[in-house]
């Protein structure tokens, strides 16, 4: 089930909106926050799928925590603002990844940017993965690496002996070269 974080200083437009999307077949965990200190202490403890900022907010305008929450985040960010000053915000948040939605709202243009929001969350968090198992990668060579210097220095290895060594010795172990390199960074050799 997905959550949803609501920040509006209006509790009857906090209704409206969860009436709205429930009413079009979103089920969610709904929460509110009327402020942008309040929503932002939210976001520091809980993960969201999607958020809605109903500016203005009692304490700032609301299109810097909009900002913040979708650099921060991987939440799907949609700002609801006045039409008179929509244009304005979209050209501050774009970039941001901030979908700007004038008020008051159209209900068939709520939930394509819905839609829309959800699949940018979901290529980001795709993108966070892959980002993920590439770190990963990075520090499996580093490991490797010292390792190999580790064989060099201290048994006089040339640098393909020393790496054939960990491939040998991981297989013979059955385990990763990492493991294997882990072992003779930690004197198991």
């Amino acid at each position: 089930m997905e959550r949803i974080l609501i920040v509006s200083a209006a509790d009857k437009a906090y209704r409206a909106l969860c009436s709205v999307l429930t009413g079009g077949g979103v089920r969610a965990e709904f929460s509110l926050a009327r402020s942008g200190v309040e929503a932002r202490r939210g976001l520091a403890q809980t993960e969201y799928s999607l958020i809605f900022v109903n500016t203005p907010l009692p304490d700032e305008f609301g299109h810097e925590l909009a900002q913040a929450a979708a650099h921060e985040t991987l939440a799907g960010v949609l700002l609801l603002a006045a039409a008179e000053v929509s244009d304005a915000v979209s050209e501050k948040v774009e970039l941001d990844g901030v979908f700007v939605l004038p008020k008051p709202l159209d209900r068939v243009m709520l939930f394509q940017a819905l839609r829309m929001a959800r699949a940018a969350r979901s290529r980001l968090t795709g993108l966070q993965s892959e980002n993920r198992k590439l770190l990963r990668r990075i520090e499996d060579i580093r490991l490797v690496d010292r390792a190999k210097c580790l064989l060099i220095e201290c048994r006089g290895m040339t640098e393909p002996e020393a790496h054939a060594y960990i491939e040998r010795r991981a297989m013979d172990r059955r385990q990763t070269k990492r493991a294997a390199a882990e072992a003779i960074l930690n004197g198991e050799a």
